[in-house]
């Protein structure tokens, strides 16, 4: 698993520090072990994990600004516990309506020692953002009209941006965007052995 997760990180040319690597190994091998009780995946085997989850999710560390973030439908974590575990200065609330995995959530922060994750369950459209977010991120959630409508309340006017992770490029959904909404960016994103395309669209609440 070290070494998978060392030649994937290389591939990606991305570099962390050992303690980071090993939370990243805790994380993926209780995800593991709770998935044969918990169904949290469909990905079954821990090398796919590694790929599929954890090298998914924090090759959009780069992109993201500011220091307070919500993972919205976050799931089992992703992509919010990865980014945390990369980026242990920012603060990350992991927002899941369904018990089971926000149970999950907590026993992670406390196996792991995460102490910049909140996990919490509600759902999106009753959770108070206060003080807003500077950043909104969903992966696998909705399509970008149902998050931005679900999730309008969530980051800061003028500066919070909403972050979609996406496999192909969204072009229909990209041209039915709200006029108080504006495209900063579509970044096309290498996942190393990942299959098929991935992109990240960054959207700004004007």
């Amino acid at each position: 698993m070290q070494k998978k997760l060392d030649s994937l990180l290389s591939a990606a040319g991305i570099a962390l520090p050992d303690q980071q690597k090993q939370q990243l190994l805790g994380y993926v091998g209780m995800l593991d072990k709770w998935n044969k009780a918990y169904n949290l995946t469909s990905v079954r085997d821990p090398l796919q994990m590694l790929v599929r989850h954890i090298l998914d999710s924090i090759v959009v560390n780069p992109y993201l600004q500011g220091s307070r973030f919500i993972d919205v439908g976050t799931g089992p974590g992703l992509p919010g516990i990865p980014l945390a575990i990369v980026r242990p200065d920012s603060h990350f609330t992991l927002l899941d309506s369904l018990g089971k995995r926000v149970r999950f959530l907590r026993q992670v922060q406390h196996e792991l020692g995460l102490k910049n994750i909140e996990p919490v369950q509600s759902r999106v459209e009753d959770f108070p953002a206060e003080p807003p977010f500077d950043g909104v991120i969903s992966r696998a959630f909705a399509s970008l009209q149902d998050m931005l409508a679900w999730c309008h309340h969530l980051p800061a006017k003028g500066q919070g941006r909403f972050y979609a992770l996406k496999g192909v490029h969204p072009e229909e959904e990209l041209a039915q965007l709200p006029a108080d909404i504006t495209l900063e960016s579509v970044v096309r994103l290498h996942v190393p052995e990942l299959e098929g395309e991935r992109h990240l669209v960054v959207l700004k609440a004007n």
